[in-house]
């Protein structure tokens, strides 16, 4: 990374591609700029990568899988690796924040806490590398000794969002490194600069060159010839359903392997039997904390109908005393949407969901507070009067806008919640455990959470069903969504017998 001065005498940073472990510039000696949401502004120049580059990249990555320091590693010695990466990493998670921070628009405290915890999935996927053990199968033949044994799929494709660009990233990088796989990032466009600065802190930890590389850039130019390159055998792609569906299909004729965490519209549900004060910390945790910028926002909040008018007044009035303005300011609350076109479609939304009769009961339209100065923001926004069926209710907005809709028992609530292509995430606010059990059961999503929201960990499987994606990320399992499976047969006395018929 160099730094320049801009014309208005700013500092601008401008950034390389990281090939091999090395800064490269741009085949085609492009860079873009970077805006920093709070301010509106540019703040760093960010390389236009190309074909050319993921080229270059991918062959990196292959020859690190296949010759070289990564390649000649035991399990256990990558398991200690990873485990030193997550110290290093530690020990410059603040200054990773204040990138995020100046990158996407999210509060610092919301950014630090990420980058903070980020150290536990190394440590956690360093612990995992040397018992990825196969097995030893009592075959049902005489003479056969039949085992498996697992082994890395070899090159990954990372594509990632802008919304929480390092976390998301390493839900996939920690699983596909302890499995044994070398890497290609491309993050978002919006967001490039703190997963350039991310994979120079893997290789400082000691992670030799070209384990890792990161091609920045547009879909068309990198992404796509990402997806296509022959020498990558898999994708693991977080973003919107429709780009996910494009990625899908573009695999496809290479029958790679594919994981893809997608979008939500995830049902918030309040029963009149819930701890009411906790369950409206948690819509407004649900849908407002992050300016509604996350997959697995609570952006459907139902409401039991006895309750409905209490739990709305309680919710407009936290919702009114949320602190917008600077997201490095600790005290700032709700924070500015991440990048222009967003903040367009954010606002968008709002006028079809008062063009289709939905009632707005607070926000609404753009932030014209003095602490947000000339950023992107939007009001936190409350619409009740909703119908399941409009597009308030059926789209995935990506901002801080909440959808209020009644139901009258559980069998409503089921039917309302499930009537969705969406399936990521739930909550649930009850009192009763039975009802408790019975609505983790009956929602379709891949997660449920009960009088809580949005809790994470790298130990619990993410994903979700239906258009929310196809694999899990986090816990054990995710390592084999890296890993092959092969099966060994050995004769031990077995007669070969006629050749013509399959034994």
């Amino acid at each position: 990374m160099t730094t320049t001065l801009d014309q208005e005498g700013e500092m601008m940073h401008r950034y390389h591609l990281r090939i091999n472990g090395k800064d490269v510039d741009p085949a085609g000696g492009d860079w873009f700029d970077s805006y920093d949401p709070f301010r509106g502004q540019p703040w760093a120049q960010i390389p236009r990568g190309t074909a050319d580059d993921v080229d270059a990249a991918v062959q990196a990555a292959h020859t690190a899988f296949t010759t070289g320091d990564w390649a000649e590693l035991t399990p256990s010695a990558r398991g200690k690796l990873l485990h030193d990466i997550g110290s290093h990493l530690a020990s410059h998670s603040e200054e990773l924040a204040r990138t995020e921070v100046r990158d996407n628009g999210k509060l610092f405290a919301e950014m630090s806490a990420q980058t903070a915890y980020i150290p536990q999935w190394f440590y956690y996927y360093g612990g995992l590398t040397d018992k990825l053990e196969g097995t030893v199968i009592p075959i049902d033949k005489k003479g056969y000794f039949t085992f498996t044994r697992t082994s890395p799929v070899g090159v990954v494709g990372i594509i990632t969002p802008w919304n929480s660009p390092l976390l998301l990233l390493t839900w996939k990088l920690a699983a596909a490194l302890a499995a044994g796989c070398t890497v290609v990032i491309k993050p978002s466009e919006h967001t490039s600069a703190s997963t350039l600065e991310f994979v120079a802190l893997l290789e400082e930890a000691g992670l030799p060159a070209g384990v890792v590389n990161v091609v920045t850039g547009f879909g068309a130019d990198v992404g796509s010839p990402l997806v296509d390159h022959p020498l990558v055998r898999k994708i693991s792609f977080t973003g919107s359903d429709n780009t996910g569906r494009r990625i899908n299909e573009q695999a496809a004729g290479q029958f790679k392997h594919v994981g893809l965490e997608l979008g939500g519209k995830s049902p918030n549900i309040i029963f009149a039997d819930a701890d009411l004060d906790a369950a409206v910390n948690g819509a407004i945790s649900g849908i407002f904390a992050a300016t509604g910028q996350t997959c697995i926002a609570g952006s459907r909040l139902l409401v039991q109908r006895s309750v409905h008018d209490d739990v709305v007044q309680r919710v407009v009035e936290l919702a009114q005393t949320a602190r917008m303005g600077d997201p490095a300011d600790p005290n700032t609350q709700v924070g500015p949407v991440t990048t222009r076109d967003q903040y367009e479609k954010v606002l968008s939304y709002i006028d079809i969901a008062a063009g289709e009769g939905a009632q707005l009961r607070l926000g609404g339209r753009p932030a014209d507070r003095p602490e947000c100065g000339d950023g992107w923001f939007v009001e936190p926004t409350i619409f009740t009067g909703v119908d399941n069926s409009s597009r308030l209710a059926q789209e995935e907005v990506f901002g801080p806008v909440l959808a209020v809709i009644p139901f009258d028992d559980e069998a409503d609530a089921i039917a309302i919640a499930n009537d969705s292509r969406y399936g990521l995430g739930a909550g649930v606010w009850t009192s009763d455990i039975g009802r408790a059990f019975r609505m983790s059961e009956a929602i379709q999503s891949g997660t449920v959470w009960v009088n809580t929201y949005r809790a994470v960990s790298y130990m619990v499987p993410f994903g979700g069903v239906k258009d929310s994606g196809i694999g899990r990320e986090n816990g054990i399992g995710a390592v084999g969504e890296y890993l092959d499976t092969k099966s060994v047969w050995i004769n031990t006395g077995a007669p070969t017998g006629n050749p013509f018929v399959i034994r």
